[in-house]
């Protein structure tokens, strides 16, 4: 199985796409475009690495670790909002994508849990 065939992993490289031009347009706290920027693209990444690890244990890790990223970005968002850096409509549409990506590496997990695989997209 390629990484790139995943489809949580396809999602997950649009909304790294879609946090990085919300972070490079949050001129008045880069830092915090930043980290947004680095969490979003580490999802991409964790679903990326564990794939190709070679075992369902591995596999699993590093979805749980692109999970909290997941989470972080969604934090983030909160913060953007709070700051004016987002508006509403932008960041509930964000906000409900990460949520999305969340369910989906949720029930990822727990098929490489339940020892029936990784599932084929």
């Amino acid at each position: 199985m390629r990484f790139e065939d995943l489809r949580v992993w396809q999602r997950a490289r649009g909304f790294a796409g879609d946090v990085q031009k919300l972070g490079r347009g949050m001129r008045g706290d880069a830092g915090l475009g930043d980290q947004m920027r680095r969490a979003a693209i580490s999802i991409v990444s964790n679903i990326a690495e564990g794939c190709e690890r070679g075992s369902d244990a591995d596999f699993r890790r590093f979805l749980i670790m692109a999970r909290g990223s997941c989470s972080e970005v969604r934090a983030q968002l909160y913060i953007a909002l709070d700051g004016g850096y987002v508006d509403v409509v932008r960041f509930s549409s964000l906000q409900s994508e990460a949520e999305q990506m969340s369910a989906m590496l949720n029930a990822f997990i727990v098929k490489l849990c339940s020892g029936a695989g990784a599932p084929t997209a």
